[in-house]
């Protein structure tokens, strides 16, 4: 048989195989997923909300495996040396393109190391104070901070996550000087705002939704740019500082080289689990609104994030080395 032959044998078998491994049935077998924040976060509980439907809709388990620490790229890192088989999927929120501007030094790419299914909740964030505070309004805070300046402390699930960089924001819009104290995970950030720890936070409602009828912690504004249904009373920051508008996201991702066939497959189903009643509910009763692009969809919009942090995170004067 000649050499040209032999080749083509070869590479038919290989084709073969990997058809047929392909068309087995997916998921075969448990999928971990990798949340990049501690138990109890804003993305822990979209986790554990969009993939308990998960399970109940493919019939096999969707196993939570919290990795968190520096701003989530611990658990990012895993994920992107994780096989690209389908069976290690992460969730992450908007911090991973923020990280992209803030780190020199990364163990990954975070626009070519993965892919993303797609955002799964939208989310708005709230200030919030420690009911010491003489503090009751926007207008209020920004009268303390600026009295104060540099003695207000606030917290964060690590640098360049949602709640630095939204309070960033609001302290250049304000003309404010703050200190910011980060944490590892939003859960942490938001028991060391009630404990006195740090004086404020500004971080998604999801995060502070459990403590609110506490008496620990004190509402001030939501940073959307119109009220929250959930929460028609409490004003919105640009009622006071004019522009304001600061909110994110939670979205899927797997390795870069994962087959299209199962990211068609994650995208289907993860768009049958959002807009399932009752992870709906759940979701808009920590003021997350469910969210759904296509694979493609969202890889546009990534990129559009990447470029807007950019000047978010100069704006902050963050930066890693």
């Amino acid at each position: 048989m000649s050499t040209i032959r032999l080749l083509g044998a070869f590479v038919g078998l290989i084709v073969f195989a990997c058809g047929t491994a392909w068309s087995q049935p997916y998921p075969s077998k448990p999928v971990r997923v990798v949340v990049v924040f501690p138990p109890g976060g804003g993305t822990d509980v979209t986790a554990r909300f969009v993939f308990q439907k998960m399970s109940e809709q493919l019939n096999q388990q969707f196993v939570i495996d919290n990795r968190a620490g520096a701003a989530g790229m611990i658990g990012a890192e895993i994920v992107a040396k994780s096989p690209p088989d389908g069976y290690t999927v992460m969730v992450y929120s908007q911090t991973l393109i923020a990280n992209a501007h803030l780190y020199r030094k990364m163990a990954y790419d975070a626009l070519n190391d993965f892919i993303g299914i797609t955002p799964v909740a939208r989310l708005v964030g709230m200030l919030a104070v420690h009911p010491s505070m003489p503090v009751r309004t926007t207008k209020d805070f920004i009268a303390l901070a600026k009295a104060r300046p540099g003695e207000l402390l606030y917290g964060s699930a690590g640098i360049g996550a949602y709640q630095h960089l939204s309070m960033s924001v609001l302290a250049n819009m304000g003309g404010l000087k703050m200190i910011h104290v980060p944490f590892k995970g939003g859960a942490p950030a938001v028991l060391a705002m009630m404990s006195g720890e740090v004086h404020a936070i500004l971080t998604p409602i999801s995060e502070l939704y459990p403590h609110l009828k506490s008496g620990r912690l004190r509402p001030i504004a939501v940073s959307s740019e119109t009220r929250t249904t959930q929460f028609p009373e409490i004003p919105t920051i640009a009622e006071t500082v004019k522009g304001y508008e600061f909110v994110s996201w939670f979205g899927i991702f797997v390795p870069a080289g994962t087959p299209k066939p199962i990211i068609d497959r994650l995208n289907a189903e993860l768009k049958k689990a959002v807009a399932d009643p009752d992870v709906a509910s759940k979701l808009s009763a920590q003021t997350l609104d469910p969210m759904y692009m296509t694979s493609e969809e969202f890889a546009k919009h990534l990129k559009s994030d990447y470029d807007r942090l950019e000047q978010v995170v100069k704006l902050s004067g963050a930066r890693v080395e």
